[in-house]
């Protein structure tokens, strides 16, 4: 009777949420959660077929959501935390969505994003049978702390997922290494060839896990990512089972995985190994990749995942949350050679992380070049990009506390396309600003 009432108070919640137009990614698994703590402990036995998980520091959340999108195309039932909550009232409000009004859950599959550091809390709970890892990279040090941390997370979490199949980034060396463990079986997937011109080497991640010598690479991805060895030949990039070839980035974006040919209206390099990381995942869990082309094309971008608005120009929201990302997502605003404005929003509460002094580890001087246009800053700390920049030497035309004044500017000037660059608490704020303003626009069209 207690599980029963936690859902219906949490569909109530979502009713309420519905009502006032507001976000409840969370908050009807945590109301939930307060009157049947146990509440996902059950999950397995409503599961048909397979409990894959995503973890990862970027990519997860589109990871995990085309996953579920391509079984959804298969015409399976799926359970998913698809707006990005990662936390265990994520998973519970998931599971609420899922339920109808007695309680019944009837899914073939459950793909959840869980956050890296709450993946032993989940697992408490729930079990996976495949879990992925995009990539781990320096994130929210006030939180996370380093890498080695992280790792434990992880490592923890693996110990409570008995004969879980790993899927594996084969290019990143911290992720790698969980497939040394014994008691795991990996499948690893990689890019084989050159792809990115200009990467600078590795500044985090870039250590042997065996003995501590600094790895050296064939060549680069970005950050840690790469073809890498140790020189001590105690570890190597592991062979990636399934190989990624044949890479252009120019839209569409085409790529190979073990011969497969494909072809993918997405933007970004890292959107290939996200890709893969799918494909993988699918084949892990006996699922056809035959026509995995055509599977991707019911996916929509969530939130800030290179989200488009169409103005009388185009309008691109990307979230980017840390310097990995940050520096992703400017080198796919750099391959797009139309003239551009950039507005970038940098705001420091408690979920992004108090501490930003990540912002000097980004490559920003990579975005002064003849394709800019204007570049405005804004977010809370809004000040402290506008010294970034100083010292990038980019002058910056605009400094404000307001997206709106920031985004209605960029719509005046004679540029072809705005790119919006904003972290985690930026990201849905923008988002609102955007849609508002694009329904003014319509209307008076």
């Amino acid at each position: 009777m207690r599980r029963l009432v936690a859902i219906w108070i949490g569909k109530l919640v979502f009713l309420v949420g519905k009502i006032t137009k507001r976000q409840t990614s969370s908050s009807p698994g945590a109301m939930a959660l307060k009157v049947c703590p146990n509440l996902i402990g059950d999950t397995r036995k409503y599961v048909r077929k397979k409990i894959i998980v995503t973890c990862g520091t970027n990519g997860k959340t589109t990871t995990n959501n085309v996953i579920c999108s391509a079984l959804e195309a298969k015409g399976y039932k799926v359970m998913c935390n698809r707006m990005g909550a990662n936390m265990l009232t994520g998973a519970a409000t998931a599971y609420i969505d899922s339920a109808d009004l007695m309680g019944r859950i009837d899914v073939d599959y459950v793909c959840l994003e869980i956050d890296e550091a709450y993946a032993r809390v989940v697992f408490k709970h729930i079990t996976p049978d495949i879990m992925v890892i995009t990539n781990l990279f320096r994130d929210q040090l006030d939180r996370y702390g380093e890498l080695d941390g992280t790792v434990k997370l992880i490592d923890m979490a693996i110990d409570m997922a008995d004969g879980v199949t790993l899927v594996l980034n084969a290019d990143d060396p911290v992720c790698s290494r969980f497939g040394m463990r014994p008691d795991v079986k990996a499948l690893y997937y990689g890019v084989s060839q050159k792809v990115l011109d200009g990467e600078e080497p590795p500044k985090e991640g870039k250590f042997c896990p065996i003995c501590g010598a600094e790895l050296v690479y064939n060549f680069y991805h970005y950050s840690q990512l790469g073809n890498y060895y140790c020189p001590n030949g105690d570890y190597m990039r592991p062979t990636p089972d399934y190989e990624i070839t044949d890479v252009k980035l120019a839209p569409p974006m085409q790529f190979s995985i073990n011969g497969n040919a494909m072809e993918v209206n997405y933007k970004g390099f890292y959107n290939i190994l996200n890709l893969a990381a799918v494909y993988v995942a699918l084949e892990a869990a006996g699922e056809s990749t035959d026509n995995f082309a055509e599977l991707l094309t019911a996916y929509k971008p969530q939130t800030g995942r290179m989200q488009e608005f169409n103005f009388n120009k185009p309008v691109i929201l990307s979230l980017s949350k840390n310097p990995a990302g940050f520096n992703q997502a400017i080198s796919t605003v750099n391959s797009d050679t139309r003239k551009k404005d950039v507005i970038i929003a940098i705001n420091d509460c408690a979920v992004d992380g108090k501490d930003v002094s990540w912002i000097w580890e980004v490559n920003f001087p990579k975005l002064k070049n003849e394709n800019l246009s204007t570049l405005a800053v804004t977010g809370i700390r809004h000040y402290d990009m506008a010294l970034r920049f100083k010292y990038a030497d980019i002058p910056t035309d605009m400094v404000t506390d307001s997206m709106r004044d920031a985004i209605l500017s960029s719509l005046k000037t004679d540029s072809d396309v705005v790119y919006i660059m904003v972290n985690y608490t930026a990201t849905y704020e923008t988002e609102a600003i955007l849609k508002e303003l694009l329904n003014d626009w319509e209307n008076k069209a």
